[in-house]
């Protein structure tokens, strides 16, 4: 009979013991739900499809004319270019905000032959953007080089960290000209990934002596402020190529 009593005893206390892990795997998950909507819930439309408020042109005051709002996207329009501003140089950047470590995601498409860029950490000055600005390189690399009849170095080509980091070519997919492309761009001091089409194709450390060695003894060597600024803009390059975007959103880190 004692036996029996003690028997039933320790299967009680296993069963409660069995109830109080589920509960708190039940809390831990919990934690995670609300962890992972307190992250989306982070994200901030620079682009919606609806407005350009916060845009404009670098060094200026306003949108150069050519940046239009077209079915939902924002859109580089070379038709509607002024006689003085036809060789590209309008590059536009979100002023209402200035951002350090941040998750940049957006969409973009462009034509055959293609040619643009987004850049951050940007900074005003007596300057031109690539000059100062890491840049996430958006090309056609179907077609560019048959075009323009010119070959391209893998660090200008599509992903790119421009003139600095190129992608894995394993993992790197990309949309022929027409087709909307995804990426994203994750910026940290201790770590920058590039993201293409739902892939990781690249990633580096910023100002590690790696960084800093590809500085000095590539094209950015004459580029002394190149890479310096650690906060400032988001901005788009205006290349002498049309170009759709839609969809840009970021969050800070």
């Amino acid at each position: 009979m004692k036996t029996h009593f003690i028997l039933i005893i320790s299967t009680f206390l296993m069963l409660n013991s069995c109830k109080t892990e589920k509960k708190e795997v039940k809390s831990e998950t919990a934690i995670e739900e609300t962890e992972t909507t307190s992250k989306t819930n982070d994200w901030v439309y620079l682009f919606d499809g609806s407005t350009t408020e916060g845009w404009r042109a670098y060094n200026a005051e306003d949108l150069p004319p050519q940046w239009v709002i077209e079915d939902s996207t924002l859109t580089f329009d070379t038709e509607k270019r002024t006689e003085e501003n036809r060789k590209g140089g309008n590059d536009i950047i979100y002023a209402a905000e200035e951002y350090d470590n941040f998750e940049l995601a957006w969409e973009w498409k462009i034509p055959e032959g293609g040619n643009s860029g987004m850049l951050y950490h940007i900074q005003e000055g007596d300057w031109s953007i690539p000059e100062v600005s890491p840049e996430y390189q958006m090309l056609d690399d179907f077609k560019w080089e048959e075009i323009n009849d010119a070959i391209l170095e893998e660090w200008q080509k599509t992903g790119a960290d421009y003139a600095m980091y190129i992608p894995d070519p394993k993992q790197k997919i990309a949309k022929p000209a027409g087709e909307w492309n995804t990426s994203r761009v994750i910026f940290t001091p201790e770590n920058v990934e590039h993201w293409l089409n739902g892939k990781k194709i690249l990633s580096f450390v910023p100002w590690s002596e790696d960084w800093e060695k590809r500085k000095s003894d590539g094209k950015w060597k004459d580029s002394p402020k190149y890479g310096t600024f650690k906060s400032g803009y988001i901005g788009f390059q205006d290349h002498d190529s049309p170009l759709w975007l839609k969809n840009i959103k970021i969050r800070k880190l």
